[in-house]
């Protein structure tokens, strides 16, 4: 990891973060329900409509933060001149989008 990305951090309001806080820890209570089913021999179908129910809330969460990122961590960098946050916020949305 570079230096680079060690030296931003954003701070986020406290509603932002205790929403993606409070979806996370549901997300935290659907994997472990997802463990328990296996462990319980489930049928493979209903876990995987639970998997599939994870990976949309991630994918929420992700939405929430990326928009967050954009509106301030990005939009501030460009305002203080740094042209380089273009490049890392597309390499960002290409690594998300595999």
């Amino acid at each position: 990891m570079s230096n680079k990305k060690c030296e931003h951090k954003q701070h986020h309001s406290d509603e932002l973060k205790k929403n993606m806080i409070n979806r996370l820890k549901r997300i935290e209570g659907q994997i472990r329900g997802i463990s328990n089913m296996i462990g319980n021999d489930i049928y493979c179908d209903d876990i995987l409509n639970q998997i599939a129910s994870v990976e949309s809330a991630l994918n929420g969460v992700k939405k929430i933060l990326l928009k967050a990122h954009m509106d301030n961590c990005v939009t501030d960098r460009i305002k203080e001149g740094d042209e380089e946050i273009k490049e890392e916020f597309l390499n960002t949305i290409y690594r998300i989008m595999k």
